[in-house]
């Protein structure tokens, strides 16, 4: 039986193609964010950014992003280790942390809609925009519990 890549590979090890297959398609790592300075906390709105399709849960000009959106991260093996603000769901994040894959993760299931079926994707919880902060501000309470699973 062959053991899955992502189960005998460290992040680092892993072909571009390997690595860019973990990500589940839910879009949470899209949406705007604020973080309080004087605790560290991130808060999390329901506004994606505004190349997320909040339907497919991807990213609509994944390829030339940068260009529309230049400070948009690209999650690299070491930048995954220091970046507080993945969900706990996130599969770089799991196996990071030495955490095997969810039930519903596609690599696991075979199937790309089941993180939409399991309730993890942003899909129906996020509309996708260029907010200001303000417009960010009024809409943290509401998504901590709708859209981050075990926060709020």
């Amino acid at each position: 039986m062959d053991i899955p890549f992502w189960e005998r590979k460290t992040l680092a090890q892993m072909t571009r193609t390997e690595w860019e297959s973990l990500c589940d398609g839910c879009g949470q790592c899209c949406l705007h964010k604020l973080q309080d300075y004087d605790t560290g906390d991130y808060y999390v709105t329901d506004i994606a950014c505004q190349l997320l399709d909040c339907r497919s849960c991807r990213c609509s000009d994944y390829a030339d992003r940068f260009a529309t959106i230049p400070d948009c991260v690209q999650l690299t093996p070491k930048k995954v280790y220091e970046t507080d603000w993945l969900p706990e769901t996130c599969a770089y994040r799991k196996l990071a942390d030495g955490k095997p894959l969810d039930w519903w993760h596609p690599l696991v299931s075979g199937d790309p809609n089941t993180v939409h079926e399991a309730g993890i994707s942003v899909r129906d919880k996020a509309v996708a925009g260029d907010p200001t902060v303000d417009e960010m501000a009024q809409r943290i309470q509401r998504t901590l519990a709708a859209i981050m699973p075990g926060k709020g």
